[in-house]
């Protein structure tokens, strides 16, 4: 019987050198997208996100249309909060009933009672596999517990945060709570058919990164060691002082997403911290605003970039998961996303 997933996707997860890579953009399926915007002007967002169905094939129509070698679950980071009672609607942005204290978060419900209330996720990741060829491959991810909890006080990922960084006794409280249904969703997730979970973790690049190597590092590690080489991480704006922390070198973890500002030859040739570059894949990092570009000076910019990365050579470059730096914006032409996904398999043939 053949393998389910996609070769050279597993390839990246186990570091196997390749000379070409898989490609998988956040946020692949959304508004930019045709497909997308057909099913949003017949169901609402939540709808969209919670009938598995729909979900399904809203995941469907980039790898449909771009021929991406790796889908997402499509759902929404934020869904654990409204799991734990706090209620959420998109008026289009996110809207939480209120901001967390230490008096509303003793009435959240328990983790396993929060865990029946995501079930539509781990349905969502299975028909989305069902679907799916058996040469791609499926991702599931989850809200990282600083971003879910800066949600959860300030109602928005905005400034600097001062008011999540004055509550931290109340963020110790929270992770209490959240990990234990954050595992709970991922190892739903993984049972749906996701190779891999990742943890978007947006709002730690806020972080400096000591504060970031006391809250962030610890529950981080705490998810990995409870699914080895399953759990990826991506925090936007982080750097090497970030990354000091061992979770970062270790097997534990499945690998990492770089946004723009990093240049991947420095992280493949070794410039991390501790002179160590990550066991695990290497997911990134093209700059997404540049897909706005007009299509001359955006295939040549495209290639400059990805030509960079092809004179590192297959060895060095082992693990490289070709995307963007964030996710793909509103309003991205298709034709750049379309022409990118086929410029790398020329460039890397």
């Amino acid at each position: 019987m053949k393998s389910v997933g996609n070769v050279k996707f597993q390839n990246a997860l186990k570091h196997i050198p390749q000379e070409c890579p898989p490609v998988w953009f956040m946020r692949q399926a959304g508004r930019y997208h045709k497909h997308y915007q057909a099913l949003r002007a017949k169901h609402d967002f939540i709808e969209l996100c919670k009938n598995p169905e729909l979900a399904s094939e809203v995941a469907m129509g980039p790898i449909q249309d771009f021929d991406f070698d790796v889908s997402i679950l499509f759902s929404d980071l934020l869904f654990p909060l409204e799991a734990f009672g706090m209620g959420l609607t998109y008026e289009p942005g996110p809207t939480l009933s209120y901001s967390l204290d230490e008096a509303s978060l003793a009435k959240f419900c328990s983790p396993e009672e929060a865990a029946l209330k995501l079930e539509f996720q781990g349905e969502a990741a299975k028909l989305t596999r069902q679907k799916l060829p058996q040469e791609k491959s499926l991702i599931g991810f989850v809200g990282g517990t600083w971003t879910l909890f800066t949600y959860a006080v300030e109602g928005a990922h905005k400034g600097g945060m001062e008011k999540s960084k004055r509550r931290l006794a109340l963020y110790r409280a929270f992770c209490e709570r959240m990990i234990p249904l954050l595992k709970l969703n991922i190892a739903n997730q993984l049972r749906g058919g996701a190779e891999v979970v990742m943890i978007f973790d947006t709002s730690a690049g806020e972080l400096d990164p000591e504060l970031f190597q006391e809250i962030v590092a610890g529950p981080l590690r705490d998810l990995t060691r409870a699914f080895p080489g399953k759990i990826g991480y991506y925090a936007r704006g982080i750097q090497n002082a970030h990354l000091k922390n061992p979770v970062f070198r270790s097997d534990e973890l499945a690998g990492l997403g770089y946004d723009h500002r990093w240049d991947l030859r420095e992280v493949f040739s070794g410039a991390l911290s501790a002179g160590q570059r990550p066991t695990g894949f290497v997911q990134g990092n093209f700059d997404q605003s540049l897909l706005f570009l007009e299509a001359g000076e955006f295939e040549e910019r495209a290639m400059k970039y990805l030509t960079n990365l092809k004179g590192l050579g297959v060895e060095a470059r082992t693990g490289w998961v070709a995307g963007l730096g964030h996710g793909v914006l509103p309003g991205t032409p298709e034709a750049n996303v379309r022409r990118y996904v086929q410029m790398v398999r020329e460039v890397f043939k």
